[in-house]
């Protein structure tokens, strides 16, 4: 019999990827492509569309190449991407308006503090669950359509579409024929009503954001959309759509109510899902959609923290380690000080501060201090960030997890992982399997034809909490995120 695989198109920040499983759940291949960031002004970052759109092509190229002539074997496409940032093109040439506007671009910052004192964040905060930030598609696309006189005439005559990447790709998929993304995207845009589960109306007037630009809200798994047959070969429907977090979360299996996943990477990703209730965003903690199947959706909370990789980049960086790699034989040597508190506020602090005028802060140095024990403060600062939004959650939410599921580059540090385990009291589940993100939208994919089978067993670390106290250090550390909070006398 004929082998069949699913496609997962991976599409990140930096690069774009594609991963081919096959029914048991294995990656048989991979492509994977690097594309240009573009930094025109201080706190801009863009992409170029069209670069997005041909490196996601030519990485599926690249995965199919290793099996041979495959498109006959494909039974679905998964896919999963950068969160909000924004592209908006016209649907009568399918050519982008302007550059992509990425998730990191701040350059909308004052017409959203403009927003915040005009009195607007809860009413959009309680529609969207999410604050008023740069960080979110809304104000990206106003900026894009005020760019021009002319982009905002072709707007208002209904020409032209505005997507996350997700639904920039599945245009080019289709080659124009559907302008769709799924309920957990839309939630990214802070123009979808959590409560109604549509587009809401009155904030894509008090953003100027013409209500025939959007695309067509799906399922994040079902029948959704066709690749037409001259873009990969043959006709292949498009099975899976969900935000690379979400679709961690939903690669960990995380599909019932109070389980919880952490990303560590360049910065921390915590999703817990919160099954049919919508967390109150007041608490510090953002309420989103996790996914939407068979029309029912199911609500995650969700907290970032800026700083998690790059802090131990830092210490590359001013030569107080050499290689990341030997920070967990070293901590595990060094006496744990709990007066010694590391705060990594590098871009400010995420969840459940958001302020981004904090600044890093390293206190409670003594003559004695050695550079091994500024390293092990810099991997607890990270266990005592991902504490404080487990917290929040479980607060809020009142729900109390009973294990943590990890992925990402930091989970390699052994003592970072049973710190954080011990500090939580929480078991942590680290799978083999990194690649949570692209499992995540194949696993989508693959629901509606039951290609995985369900009882297929996984390789997991566990680690399990000690009887250690680290109840000072992260008392000190709330101190210190407190004195290291208002820095900077402007948002930046």
């Amino acid at each position: 019999m004929k082998k069949k695989y699913i496609v997962s198109f991976d599409q990140g920040t930096t690069s774009s990827r594609c991963i081919l499983y096959n029914a048991q759940m294995a990656e048989v291949s991979r492509g994977q492509l690097p594309f240009e960031q573009f930094f025109p002004n201080s706190g801009w970052v863009e992409h170029d569309p069209e670069e997005i759109w041909q490196t996601s092509l030519s990485s599926f190229k690249q995965a199919c190449k290793t099996l041979g002539d495959v498109k006959d074997s494909i039974e679905a496409i998964g896919i999963t991407n950068q969160r909000e940032t924004t592209v908006v093109w016209d649907r009568r040439n399918g050519k982008a308006v302007y550059p992509a506007i990425v998730w990191q671009d701040r350059r909308t910052l004052s017409y959203c503090n403009e927003l915040k004192s005009k009195g607007q964040e809860d009413r959009i905060r309680d529609k969207t669950g999410l604050p008023i930030d740069p960080y979110f598609s809304a104000s990206k696309v106003r900026w894009i359509l005020n760019s021009s006189e002319e982009i905002r005439q072709r707007a208002e005559e209904g020409h032209l579409c505005f997507g996350t990447i997700d639904s920039w790709l599945i245009w080019k998929l289709t080659q124009g024929k559907s302008h769709i993304t799924d309920a957990s995207n839309a939630s990214r845009t802070m123009l979808f009503n959590l409560k109604t589960g549509s587009w809401d109306e009155e904030l894509c007037k008090l953003f100027d954001i013409p209500m025939s630009t959007l695309p067509k809200v799906v399922d994040s798994s079902g029948d959704l959309a066709i690749a037409h047959p001259d873009v990969l070969g043959r006709a292949i429907p498009i099975r899976g759509i969900a935000g690379d977090q979400q679709a961690a979360l939903y690669g960990h299996d995380a599909i019932e109510e109070g389980m919880l996943k952490n990303t560590y990477g360049t910065g921390c990703f915590m999703l817990m899902n919160t099954g049919d209730k919508i967390l109150n965003p007041s608490s510090g903690i953002l309420a989103t959609v996790a996914w939407r199947i068979n029309g029912t959706i199911t609500y995650a909370a969700e907290g970032s923290v800026f700083n998690a990789g790059s802090a131990m980049t830092w210490l590359e960086d001013v030569n107080l380690i050499e290689n990341v790699k030997e920070t967990a034989q070293s901590a595990e040597k060094t006496p744990h000080n709990p007066l010694l508190i590391f705060v990594p506020a590098f871009t400010g602090l995420g969840a459940p501060y958001w302020d981004s005028t904090a600044r890093g802060l390293l206190i409670g140095l003594e003559r004695n201090t050695s550079k091994e024990a500024i390293a092990r403060a810099v991997l607890e600062s990270i266990a005592y960030q991902n504490q404080d939004l487990l917290l929040a959650m479980k607060h809020a939410s009142g729900l109390e997890p009973s294990a943590l599921y990890v992925d990402g580059g930091m989970t390699a540090n052994s003592f970072l992982m049973q710190f954080q385990s011990d500090l939580c009291q929480i078991a942590i589940h680290l799978p083999s399997n990194q690649e949570q993100t692209a499992l995540g939208a194949a696993k989508l994919a693959a629901k509606p034809s039951n290609f995985f089978s369900e009882n297929i067993e996984h390789n997991t670390s566990l680690f399990s909490p000690s009887a250690s106290d680290y109840k000072e250090g992260y008392t000190q550390w709330k101190k210190a995120a407190q004195r290291a909070m208002h820095w900077t006398s402007t948002q930046d």
